[in-house]
């Protein structure tokens, strides 16, 4: 099959500036060189391509679009096309940028000390430190703010007690920022470090779904961190939705990436395979109405994000514009995987084409950082005015 050459049906590209262009170019040269010839190797044996963190870091992808620190300092937009890029190889990669830069680096940027982020923020950024967010727990997920982990403080350090469950990059992270609450009730962060007495962290195995991603769980048992190990700026549960949202739009961008990877696939084999009088089945009504939809689908995805984007830039993007991004995207992602495995018919099942990676991980994406259902709520609490969560 041909290499990718992207998915462009309403000159998307006369949207873009050049450095958003380019930003773009260089991200897929990364992913058609370095990515797409080993993922399918590391997702058959369930293994996270470590080895491209180092080149990662070196393209400026960690914290691209924060300042200082040796990040890039990119737009919002030329982010989003990171990510897109990034999906496009694997989900799981894009899902390890997305925590080191929206999950880990950002609430140290945002919500840390001084002393923190000069300590962190320029490891995380080169990638010669991972790290991991710590939020959801095994009995509670899309209800964060009925955490069970206790932080309690004690002289000059705080005691944390809990569990946190599928957390990317746990078992390999250097630092864990981790949410607790207080003993006045209230949600706090913690950094918390590799090696710490009382802290441990394992993986989750048996996943059919992001497999060249490290999922993990992490464990406190009477750990004792410094005090100063707080992150001092935020109080609440809106510290770690704050991060979230940050992920929630670059997942809105990456699924976009993985529909394309799906999309253009699915174009290629129907333009080659031949069936009913020698003719591709490209020539066929119903595989035309599949592409049609997927295509379609895509392009309003991608004037979606672009819009969102520039908002953000401006700081005027709302959390429910950034909901409406994820919901919608990650969805018509997901189906386009689903149509493209039916025209490719049984050769959509193996690994000798990327659509079944793409639907099993987006399965996971449809779900996680907010599942489809909750932004629903999200934003229809947005357009009525009421709550729908309490």
């Amino acid at each position: 099959m041909a290499g990718y050459s992207g998915v462009d049906f309403i000159d998307f590209d006369s949207q873009l500036n050049d450095e958003e262009k380019l930003v773009r170019q260089t991200s897929r040269q990364f992913v058609e060189n370095e990515v797409v010839p080993i993922i399918e190797k590391h997702s058959r044996e369930g293994t996270f391509p470590r080895h491209l963190v180092p080149q990662l870091g070196e393209l400026g992808f960690f914290g691209a679009s924060l300042h200082g620190y040796g990040c890039a300092g990119m737009s919002n937009v030329a982010y989003g096309l990171v990510t897109q890029e990034l999906e496009r190889g694997d989900s799981g990669l894009r899902s390890f940028v997305s925590v080191q830069s929206a999950l880990v680096m950002y609430p140290i940027y945002a919500y840390g000390s001084d002393a923190q982020k000069d300590k962190w923020l320029p490891q995380l950024q080169q990638g010669t430190a991972i790290g991991c967010f710590g939020l959801t727990e095994p009995q509670f997920g899309s209800n964060p703010g009925g955490m069970l982990t206790r932080a309690v403080k004690k002289g000059s350090k705080y005691v944390l007690n809990g569990e946190k469950m599928w957390i990317t990059s746990g078992s390999i992270a250097d630092v864990a920022v981790v949410w607790a609450k207080c003993e006045d009730d209230k949600i706090r962060g913690f950094l918390v470090e590799k090696g710490t007495p009382g802290f441990k962290a394992w993986d989750v195995h048996g996943k059919w779904s992001l497999r060249a991603s490290v999922t993990s769980g992490l464990s406190f048992s009477d750990c004792e961190i410094p005090a100063e190990n707080l992150l001092p700026n935020v109080v609440g549960l809106k510290g770690p939705l704050g991060c979230l949202n940050q992920a929630r739009y670059g997942i809105g961008w990456g699924a976009l990436g993985a529909a394309m990877a799906c999309y253009d696939t699915a174009l290629q084999y129907a333009k080659t395979r031949k069936q009913f009088a020698n003719k591709p089945i490209a020539s066929h009504q119903l595989v035309q109405d599949k592409l049609a939809w997927m295509i379609t689908e895509i392009s309003k995805g991608q004037l979606l994000a672009l819009h969102v984007g520039r908002l953000k830039d401006q700081n005027k993007a709302d959390h429910s514009h950034i909901s409406m991004l994820k919901m919608n995207n990650v969805a018509i992602a997901l189906e386009t995987a689903r149509k493209a495995r039916d025209i490719l018919g049984a050769n959509g099942i193996v690994d000798d084409y990327p659509i079944m990676r793409h639907m099993n991980n987006l399965e996971s994406v449809y779900t996680y950082e907010g599942t489809n259902d909750i932004h629903k709520l999200v934003i229809g609490e947005r357009v009525t005015g009421i709550s729908a969560f309490v």
